[in-house]
């Protein structure tokens, strides 16, 4: 194909998910305590739709990668320095909230207007991609109120795989039950996908593609726009971390129906 795709990846900071995450409730509604103190990594999802925009973007001509990330501008540099050296990408960068109880609605509003006023961006070329859920709010519904803003109608979910045509045409593998692919014909950008896994292994480290990274991403970082999203009329009567429990018996020779009744029970408990 000829022209190029204009590849924009909307991802951002997540909690380290090897940090112990405690809800409060602070002056705007929940927060996560000490969450400006808590390492953060990027999105898994993102990150997948990242790494995939970037090898579709290597293996098409003229094709460019977009970063687009909400987040507090301190914690987007921090993941600046790690994530930079991965892949290729300009980065747009938004200040404001990226905890797990702003609302979708916002989220989608400020990053579809982010978007649109990226410079130099062909709508007619855009591939809008990012993650199916995120770990840290799994609404799910983000990227398709992002699409619909940027009026994108071909969007596509849980993507596994994606394949461009000699001719431009996008055939793409999107998970279904029962651990199948359902395959799909997209004609051509624009298009969103919400990527699953993806097939790709998280790229080396290349200290080389970080320094040309570095060169655009301190600007925008220095250039973010503050963003004010919130809980929007989501109300919580309460936030709370999962109890655990245990009760452990050992016995012998009981049989299996026996044991998931009593399984059940406890459940039900």
């Amino acid at each position: 194909m000829s022209g190029g795709f204009h590849i924009v990846v909307c991802g951002s900071l997540v909690p380290d998910p090897l940090q112990t995450l405690e809800p409060i409730e602070g002056p705007t509604g929940p927060a996560l305590k000490n969450e400006m103190m808590l390492p953060a990594v990027l999105d898994p999802w993102a990150g997948h739709a990242l790494f995939e925009a970037a090898e579709l973007a290597k293996n098409v001509p003229d094709s460019k990668v977009w970063l687009v990330s909400l987040g507090p501008k301190a914690k987007l540099q921090q993941l600046m320095m790690s994530i930079a050296q991965k892949v290729s990408f300009e980065l747009v960068a938004i200040d404001g909230s990226a905890g797990g109880f702003t609302d979708p609605f916002d989220v989608a509003a400020t990053l579809a207007d982010a978007i649109g006023k990226i410079d130099g961006l062909d709508r007619s070329k855009l591939l809008l991609f990012g993650g199916c859920a995120s770990a840290s709010r799994d609404s799910g519904v983000t990227m398709q109120m992002v699409a619909e803003r940027l009026d994108i109608v071909d969007q596509f979910l849980a993507v596994d795989k994606l394949t461009v045509g000699d001719d431009g045409v996008l055939e793409i593998l999107e998970r279904i039950e029962a651990g199948q692919y359902q395959a799909s014909s997209c004609d051509g950008a624009p298009a969103m996908l919400g990527w699953a896994t993806g097939s790709l292994p998280e790229p080396p480290n290349n200290p080389q593609v970080g320094m040309m990274n570095m060169r655009t991403v301190m600007p925008a970082l220095q250039r973010a726009q503050a963003a004010q999203v919130g809980i929007g009329g989501v109300q919580y009567a309460a936030v709370e971390l999962p109890k655990q429990r245990r009760e452990t018996r050992v016995v012998n020779d009981t049989p299996a129906e026996e044991i998931a009744q009593e399984i059940v029970d406890w459940l039900k408990a």
